[in-house]
């Protein structure tokens, strides 16, 4: 996450495996996209519908959690 950082989102999610990037989300697309064609092949619209909704929550979350510090 971030705060007023010039050109960067406010909100990243980066997902990971044997350090290689698999996904992204960011709170300016506000949609999880896929990194890799694999993981493109693997998944559906489903679930890129439901990992943005957990993201986008998240999102929301921390957001609250950063206004109550």
């Amino acid at each position: 996450a971030s705060s007023k950082v010039t050109n960067f989102p406010e909100f990243v999610v980066v997902g990971m495996v044997d350090g290689v990037q698999i996904d992204h989300y960011d709170s300016n697309i506000q949609r999880m996209v896929p990194k890799q064609d694999w993981m493109n092949k693997q998944t559906d619209a489903e679930y890129w519908e439901r990992e943005t909704g957990i993201a986008f929550d998240s999102q929301q979350v921390f957001k609250d959690d950063v206004n109550i510090l």
